[in-house]
């Protein structure tokens, strides 16, 4: 075979073919080009470095933002027979000078560094005395100082260009805009490599977004009857939310642990220890957690506080569903919510254009909380690639019924309006509502709101329906939430066609029938003496995993089990034709796996 990145797909990794642009890149990068690629999660990013790194001279320098997650990147290359090694904060000084012995001594196809020790002297010295066959900046969106995920010491990177001109380098991320890609390209001196753009689509993630009510049992509710003992993590906003909905879930049968940045590191790396090698465990954590986690069966993805971004949301979500099986994708989200969202950017330390920035990301993300048209078409027009209605979110399954909210509308913006101009001073949504229904509350008669001619009109809608309406007013840009002033609501240039009649306002009813979650993803299923198979191969797999201290899926993935469950190959080249068994694995697990089929085959039998 003539092409050496063909042959070492199929002999190391053991694909028979490359996906969409990933042939391309490699080659492009193999030849010494630079180049910044988009895919999203379980696009198959990591071989558009690994396979350059193991065709050309040298070694491949990984910069990956997580440590913790270096340890299982490392142990997976090397059951395949990768040379590979990490250096980071984690490991005792004898163990980082052997790695780097290693390094010198041209003994790694791969070396993992974080990009605050690779950017210490000591490192960039080690690395000028090795000979490097590339630089692959992995989540290369964490330079971004607009994007939803800044780290300050990815800025140093730029360094890599002046200092290696001639060594090839290759960012990654399955999360950019148009916007971010420009700056990534900027700020990493990428500015005349090419883009690689695959689409963003994940058509197996079925997307579903509910009102919040009381959201710790709508989880619950969601997983008892959609994904019961399955896989899945749960995102919070704050640590305390974090913990308390951890021990909820436990408390209510769940396997559940908290992650968040508060906790001890051993617990951190126990808890993700766990999540990434057992089964049917649900991470409940803050947006700490996730990044790099390349566990293929997670099977939901659920956020009981809203993202701050689209940006932020697509990235976790892609979690879901690496195996290619069906997966969801759930949301609750409040008025409340938006408030503190908004009241955090306010608070932050950034200058005003990059408040107003994340205060637009905000928006653009109740604005898909509340569309009517198909979500998964709303999220990838945001990334620049319009597509068809998907058929697999709530809206296209469950089309929302709309009304004319054009009179509560009006009624909602008069009210904020007679406020600023009777009164000299803007309001919450609490007051502004309790005027709305002639709630004469302490704070009404203290300042004699009653007698505004607007008290009372909003009577014959509840505070929940009033609130539904608020919160579709601010995604429509007819209102703005005012964080720095403590959450008070304001009018914008487009309220004043609406209150003059100019402009009509179509609203989502809300479903009360509607179910708080996805129908259970369908997954192909195997018939009933392969899933039998596929059984006993899982606990081979978990047995194996065990001895060797790795999550099973870096034995081998579901996938490539459920292929030969469903073949049941009688001899080792028959099973080294089976997408995702390279040479090493075959030859390091092939007798058995098929003594674990011979055994199967007689238990048919007898």
């Amino acid at each position: 075979m003539s092409d050496p990145a063909l042959r070492t797909l199929q002999q190391v990794f053991g694909y028979e073919a490359f996906r969409g642009e990933q042939h391309t890149i490699i080659q492009h990068v193999i030849a010494g080009g630079d180049a910044l690629v988009l895919m999203p999660t379980g696009g198959g990013k990591s071989l558009c470095y690994q396979i350059p790194a193991l065709v050309r001279a040298g070694t491949g320098v990984v910069v990956s933002p997580l440590i913790a997650l270096m340890q299982d990147q490392v142990d997976a290359l090397t059951e395949l027979g990768v040379r590979a090694a990490y250096l980071n904060s984690s490991q005792d000084w004898q163990t980082a000078r052997q790695v780097e012995k290693q390094f010198l001594a041209g003994e790694l196809d791969l070396l993992y560094v974080a990009p605050e020790r690779l950017l210490t002297d000591r490192c960039l010295d080690m690395l000028a005395r090795g000979h490097i066959a590339l630089f692959a900046i992995d989540e290369a969106h964490c330079v971004s100082q607009w994007g939803h995920d800044f780290r300050p010491e990815y800025l140093g990177l730029s360094f890599l260009a002046q200092r290696w001109p001639d060594v090839p380098r290759i960012a990654l991320t399955a999360t950019a805009t148009a916007e971010t890609r420009t700056e990534i390209a900027q700020r990493l001196h990428l500015e005349q490599a090419p883009h690689f753009v695959a689409s963003f689509d994940r058509p197996n993630i079925s997307y579903h977004i509910v009102e919040k009510t009381e959201v710790r049992k709508q989880l619950l509710q969601f997983i008892q009857q959609y994904h019961r003992g399955d896989c899945g993590i749960v995102y919070a906003l704050s640590r305390n939310r974090v913990e308390e909905t951890a021990a909820f879930l436990q408390s209510h049968g769940v396997s559940a642990l908290a992650y968040h940045a508060g906790l001890p590191a051993e617990q951190r790396a126990a808890h993700q220890s766990r999540f990434l090698r057992e089964d049917g465990v649900v991470m409940v954590a803050t947006i700490a957690f996730g990044m790099g986690v390349n566990k293929p069966d997670v099977r939901f993805v659920a956020h009981i506080d809203l993202p701050k971004s689209i940006e932020g949301y697509y990235q976790e979500t892609g979690r879901a569903g690496r195996d290619g099986e069906p997966a969801t994708a759930w949301l609750a989200y409040g008025l409340q919510d938006v408030v503190q969202l908004h009241r955090m950017v306010a608070e932050s330390n950034g200058d005003v254009q990059h408040q107003r920035n994340q205060a637009r990301k905000i928006d653009a993300m109740l604005g898909l909380c509340e569309t009517v048209t198909c979500r998964r078409q709303l999220l990838l027009d945001y990334f620049g690639q319009p597509i068809e209605p998907c058929g697999n979110c709530d809206v296209c399954l469950d089309p929302p019924q709309t009304w004319d909210g054009t009179v509560a509308a009006q009624k909602l913006l008069s009210t904020i309006y007679r406020l600023w101009r009777e009164c000299g001073q803007a309001y919450g949504a609490g007051h502004v509502i309790d005027i709305l229904r002639g709630r004469e509350t302490e704070r009404v008669q203290q300042n004699r709101h009653q007698a505004l001619s607007v008290f009372g009109v909003g009577a014959d809608l509840s505070v929940k329906e009033w609130r539904r309406i608020l919160r579709q007013l601010i995604a429509y840009k007819l209102i703005e939430v005012q964080a720095h002033q403590f959450g008070t609501l304001t009018l914008t240039e487009h309220s004043r066609a609406v209150l003059k009649g100019e402009r009509a306002v179509m609203l989502r009813k809300d479903s009360h029938t509607k179910p708080v979650g996805a129908s259970r993803p369908q997954e192909e299923q195997l018939p009933p003496v392969a899933q039998a198979c596929f059984e006993r191969l899982r606990q081979w797999r978990a047995q194996v995993a065990k001895e060797h201290e790795v999550p099973p899926y870096i034995i081998f993935n579901n996938a490539t089990l459920k292929e030969v469950a469903l073949l049941r190959p009688a001899t080792l080249n028959e099973l080294g034709r089976i997408s995702g068994i390279g040479a090493r694995k075959l030859a390091a697990y092939g007798e058995a796996v098929l003594a674990c089929l011979d055994a199967y085959e007689q238990a048919l039998v007898e």
